[in-house]
């Protein structure tokens, strides 16, 4: 007890390294996958102190996306304190003409060890009918190689520092699993791509991938045993079918009720068009907490649930990890509610097998 109080008052002694840095980069490559998706290649020397000291897996930086003035260039960030825990603040003090815009993305790959370092993000062109999009898509789709913006992300100093706290930019966190399902829209895709990579040979399960039109559908790797499912949403009855329909459809028929933890054999696309009703079974688990999607982030992963109380239903004294079936359901905060509903409520999963995540809500804004 003694020495584990003599090494707590030592290392408050110590420096320590924040936890996120700004790094200025170029770009330095720009590439069209789809018509939904454009890989952005960020290089810079900046880019020596980035990183997890680990695979990426679904790494979330902030991309500064920079204003524009009236001659058409950008307008250059002011220089800011990301190293001070109010970075945050300091950034929306700032004149929005000034500060531009932050949207959230995942790093898609890496070479950091290159001589010029470098990172892939691959951008989602969600734009209305009318042409318009967020800041983020509309500036992937006028970007191009030489020009300049900031991102902030993982300082890699601070995983030698006994001080430090983790990067709270990943979620994925399988624990003992060895069936996994991931499942999300196309905001989700760079995220589940780069999981699917890092994933050892003894894992099994399914991927679940929904984008607007099969143009999007691409090949991805894994040493493991994932059944790789894409879902065009496409047209239905003359119109564009919901966000989210052919998703959620998927993943009942990957994981059916009542009380089922693993993924089934089965195609979930196959009979997408006439799915079977739902069987009349009584609840397996307790009914989540009510989250207002339109003024709150829908965020409920295992390891946040290890860090705060838990209530009835959601076994304490079982760690996150502790299980053999983990699912990474991330998308459309509408569609991730009703898919956090369904395998807590309907199925009975315990909520610390499951990372909900809504990256965007429709019609909102986000960063």
């Amino acid at each position: 007890m003694r020495t584990a109080n003599i090494t707590k008052a030592l290392a408050s002694r110590l420096p320590t390294e924040p936890m996120t840095l700004a790094f200025e980069v170029t770009v330095t490559a720009v590439q069209t996958l789809s018509p939904t998706f454009r890989r952005i290649t960020f290089g810079g020397y900046s880019l020596r102190d980035f990183g997890v000291h680990g695979d990426p897996l679904d790494l979330r930086i902030k991309v500064m996306i920079p204003s524009t003035a009236a001659d058409g260039t950008a307008v250059p960030l002011p220089a800011f304190q990301t190293e001070q825990p109010g970075w945050y603040q300091e950034w929306l003090a700032m004149d929005p003409a000034v500060r531009g815009s932050m949207r959230t993305y995942t790093v898609r790959q890496e070479r950091l060890d290159a001589v010029y370092p470098e990172i892939d993000v691959d951008f989602v062109l969600h734009f209305d009918a009318a042409g318009n999009g967020g800041p983020g898509a509309s500036w992937a789709l006028n970007a191009k190689p030489g020009d300049h913006l900031v991102l902030i992300g993982p300082n890699n100093r601070a995983a030698h520092c006994v001080t430090a706290e983790s990067y709270s930019g990943i979620e994925w966190r399988p624990g003992l699993a060895q069936r996994v399902l991931l499942a999300g829209d196309e905001t989700a895709v760079p995220a589940i791509s780069s999981i699917l990579e890092s994933l050892p040979p003894y894992m099994s399960g399914h991927a679940i991938l929904e984008v607007p039109t099969a143009a999007d559908f691409h090949d991805l790797t894994s040493a493991a045993d994932i059944g790789i499912t894409w879902l065009s949403r496409g047209m239905a009855r003359g119109r564009p079918r919901a966000h989210g329909e052919l998703l959620e459809e998927a993943v009942r028929a990957a994981v059916p009720v009542p009380g089922w933890v693993g993924v089934t054999s089965a195609d979930p696309a196959g009979g997408l068009e006439h799915p079977p009703a739902e069987p009349e079974h009584p609840p397996a688990g307790p009914e989540p907490e009510d989250v207002n999607i339109d003024r709150d982030i829908l965020w409920e992963t295992p390891a946040r649930m290890d860090a705060e109380a838990v209530g009835p239903g959601r076994n304490p004294d079982r760690p996150a990890g502790a299980l053999p079936f983990y699912a990474w359901i991330a998308g459309e905060a509408a569609s991730v509610k009703e898919l956090r509903r369904y395998l807590v409520r309907n199925v009975g999963i315990d909520r610390k097998q499951v990372a909900f995540m809504g990256y965007w809500r429709q019609g909102k804004a986000e960063l």
